[in-house]
């Protein structure tokens, strides 16, 4: 069974997922926020997903971030939805620029790494791989 993570954003959310042994997290996909559950709905509906990571944002000094008051009422949603896939927060600090960092790093042209989407679906990735490292421990 699969993980699906979401990095929550007010206009789009970037999602990733991982293979179905949970050895591999990768990149998926960016869709509208508006769109966010249909696709859940018809991704679930494809595919067996035993649990969704929602980026938790927080600020420096731990406390909620401002986008926590759209996130909420989302995961509780799902939670609703889905009661048997177990949903869970996660820290998702930094991964924004640690997503970034690897586009540059990655060798993508100057154009290509102004797309916002792109972004958002490594940092949906990011927040996967720690998640999944977290759970290792």
């Amino acid at each position: 069974m699969r993980i699906l993570a979401i990095d929550y954003g007010q206009k789009r959310t970037g999602i990733a997922v991982t293979d179905p042994l949970q050895i591999i997290a990768g990149p998926l996909t960016t869709v509208d926020t508006r769109d966010l559950l249909a696709f859940i709905d018809d991704y679930i509906g494809r595919e067996q997903v035993e649990r969704i990571v929602v980026g938790y944002p927080r600020r420096l000094d731990g406390s909620d971030s401002e986008n926590m008051r759209r996130i909420t009422p989302f995961v509780n949603r799902l939670r609703k939805i889905y009661p048997s896939v177990q949903v869970d927060l996660f820290d998702e600090r930094f991964t924004s620029v640690i997503a970034h960092k690897a586009i540059i790093d990655s060798g993508i042209p100057r154009k290509a790494r102004q797309d916002k989407a792109l972004v958002d679906k490594i940092s949906a990735a990011i927040i996967l791989e720690e998640y999944m490292a977290a759970q290792k421990l």
